[in-house]
């Protein structure tokens, strides 16, 4: 017969004490007489007493976490920004507590908030892309929670941390620019998602300052396959495209496996630009241009920035970190050969490093 696990009773009884003397020495030992704390201790050892902590939480112990609710980790930016995320949380000896959302809509989203109100976890992240007015509505209906937003659009009216997307953005369509190109296609991620349509429009604002209005749009799903896939509808749709910008550097891998495929080489080659300087892009084939987001900094400033809300929640942060462009081989002047003495020397210092 299994045994029966003591109770907070038991430990009371044992201690000759009260159940609340014994909550005390759980949650706020120091105002506890050293002697009573003694006995109390004594009676949870000999009884193997385990502290429920579940029934802490509700009773209103202070949470030593904070919640993030994010989309599938399967993606690249998901999950760098919740390692980093972790990782800051860690060293300021918080725990992550995690929601991943497959559809974000209201309910879901109110759903994972009131798991975390039931930890009595009182900060959450939100790394997801949602509509202002969704966001809004999501702070506005639950005061006590402080919220922090990392995908939200500019003019939304609640706690957020973003990427400037307009600096690596306009200094990469900039760079193509200069390199002589006129025919661009524009690869963007998903309609649904924010910081993709801050990207597409980002391009368009600088190609229409430079006079260009005839570049073609497609759209992927973030996926390499979708943008080997996208790359032909964009090719076929204009042959003479000489660069494509790709909104993150997964799908940027794809374009690359597509142009070489479709054997655009040569004077036909075509410069292609990522999104992310994810760790393995300067190893594609040719090492990807792309835009640097630091997700460690991100990571920390999420955090920092939400114990700042927990500590002063009448206070709004809005706060936008920088992003730079990477140059790298996959760009070339238009209609110029492939730098393949450039990608040479660069495979002969990879491996002398190693």
């Amino acid at each position: 017969m299994k045994k029966r696990l003591a109770t907070l009773d038991d430990v009371a009884k044992t201690a000759g004490v009260s159940q609340q003397t014994v909550s005390r020495v759980l949650n706020s030992p120091a105002r506890v007489a050293e002697r009573t704390r003694h006995k109390v201790m004594q009676a949870m050892h000999s009884l193997n007493y385990v502290p429920n902590r579940s029934a802490q939480l509700l009773a209103g112990k202070a949470s030593t976490a904070l919640g993030l609710i994010s989309a599938s980790l399967t993606l690249h930016a998901p999950s760098q920004i919740a390692a980093a995320i972790k990782s800051h949380a860690e060293a300021c000896q918080l725990q992550v507590a995690m929601a991943m959302l497959k559809n974000p809509d209201s309910a879901a989203l109110q759903s994972a908030l009131n798991e975390f109100r039931a930890q009595n976890i009182r900060g959450v992240i939100v790394s997801l892309p949602l509509e202002g007015g969704v966001a809004e509505q999501l702070a506005g209906e639950n005061p006590d929670m402080a919220c922090l937003f990392l995908d939200v659009p500019p003019d939304s009216d609640v706690s957020c941390l973003r990427f400037d997307h307009y600096d690596g953005t306009s200094a990469c369509v900039n760079h193509l620019w200069q390199l002589g190109h006129r025919d661009f296609g524009l690869l963007a991620g998903p309609e649904s998602s924010i910081s993709a349509r801050l990207r597409l429009a980002c391009w368009r604002d600088a190609l229409h300052a430079l006079g260009v209005s005839n570049a073609l749009t497609e759209f992927g799903d973030w996926s390499a396959s979708s943008g080997w896939e996208k790359t032909f509808a964009l090719i076929s749709a204009n042959p003479r495209i000489s660069a494509i910008v790709v909104a993150n550097d997964q799908m940027a891998l794809g374009v690359l496996s597509a142009l070489h495929q479709l054997k655009r080489v040569g004077a036909e080659s075509v410069s292609v630009t990522g999104y992310d300087d994810t760790p393995d892009s300067q190893f594609f084939q040719p090492a990807l241009t792309t835009v640097a987001q630091d997700f460690e900094l991100l990571g920390k400033r999420a955090v920092a920035n939400l114990r700042h809300l927990l500590e002063r929640p009448e206070q709004r942060v809005r706060e936008l970190l920088p992003t730079r462009l990477v140059i790298r081989q996959s760009t070339w002047p238009r209609g110029a050969q492939a730098p393949r003495d450039e990608v040479i020397e660069q495979l002969k210092r990879l491996v002398a490093l190693l």
